[in-house]
C-alpha cells in the first residue's frame, strides 16, 4: 500500500526533542516500509508556533510567519531522517512533485511544509491525492476527531467515523492562521473530499495503536471517508 503519515510536531517535539519517542517512532516506519510505500510529512510543534508568535509580535505577516514556521518542519524532518538513517532520503523534499520521485526510488519520504496557506495536513491531502494513496493518517497528539475542541471544552465528543462533508463542517469552525494546531484544517479537508482519501486520525503516541491502523486491525481513534458504513 501507498501510506501517507502527517506526524505532527507536537509529538516529536512537545519541548524539546522527544529522542526516545523518535527512536521508537523510526522503528515502526522501518517495520511498515518492508511491505508498504511511506510519506512523511512532519509538523512544526511548540517550537514552531513559539518563533511565529515572536515574529508576529515583531510585526511580521502571515504570510512571513508561514515561510518561519515551514523552515521549522524541514528542521524537524532532518531530525527524523537521522532516526531512519538509509531508508530515507538525506535532503527532504521541498515539493510534492519530488517527494514522488523519492517514493519511486524506494525510500521513506520525510517532507515538512511545502509552501504558505496550509497546515502539514494540507501537504498530506495533496501529496495523497497526487500519488494515489491507499491511506492517510493523521498522527496527532489528539486521539481523534471531536466535534468541538477537547482542550477548551469539557464536553466535547470524540466521533469514530465521519465522512468528508461532517469534517469539513467541523474544520470550517476554525481559524486557518500561521501557526494553527487544528487537528485538520479546512484546506486539507476538502483535498481529503475531493481526492476521496481514506483518512484516520488517532494518537501518534501510541505506535502499537498506529501499527494496528496501518494493519487494518481494530485501533482506536477516528475514521474519515465517503461512506461511514465502511469497516476499518
Amino acid at each position: 500500500m501507498k501510506i501517507i503519515i502527517s506526524i505532527g510536531g507536537s509529538v516529536l517535539m512537545p519541548n524539546g526533542i522527544n529522542l526516545e519517542y523518535i527512536e521508537e517512532f523510526a522503528g515502526f516506519i522501518r517495520e511498515s516500509s518492508e511491505n508498504n510505500a511511506i510519506g512523511l510529512v512532519v509538523g512544526g510543534g511548540k517550537i514552531s508556533r513559539e518563533y511565529i508568535k515572536s515574529a508576529r509580535s515583531l510585526g511580521a505577516s502571515d504570510f512571513f510567519c508561514d515561510l518561519i514556521g515551514i523552515e521549522m518542519t524541514r528542521l524537524n524532518a532532518r531530525i527524523l531522517i537521522s532516526a531512519l538513517g538509509k531508508i530515507a532520503s538525506m535532503e527532504p523534499p521541498k515539493n510534492i512533485m519530488d517527494a514522488e520521485k523519492t517514493m519511486d526510488s524506494g525510500k521513506v519520504v520525510v517532507m515538512g511544509g511545502t509552501h504558505p496557506g496550509h497546515t502539514t495536513d494540507g501537504v498530506s491531502a495533496m501529496f495523497s491525492e497526487y500519488i494515489r494513496a491507499d491511506l492517510l493518517v493523521i498522527a496527532t497528539s489528539v486521539d481523534g476527531v471531536y466535534d468541538l475542541d477537547p482542550n477548551q471544552y469539557s464536553d466535547a465528543k470524540r466521533i469514530e467515523r465521519l465522512d468528508f462533508n461532517q469534517l469539513i463542517e467541523i474544520s470550517s469552525k476554525c481559524e486557518l492562521n500561521a501557526g494553527s494546531s487544528t487537528v485538520v484544517d479546512l484546506i486539507a479537508a476538502k483535498i481529503m473530499k475531493r481526492c476521496g482519501i481514506k483518512t484516520i486520525v488517532l494518537d501518534a503516541r501510541d505506535i502499537k495503536n498506529m501499527n494496528n491502523a496501518i494493519d487494518g486491525k481494530k485501533f482506536y481513534g477516528s475514521v474519515i471517508e465517503s461512506d461511514v458504513a465502511k469497516t476499518t
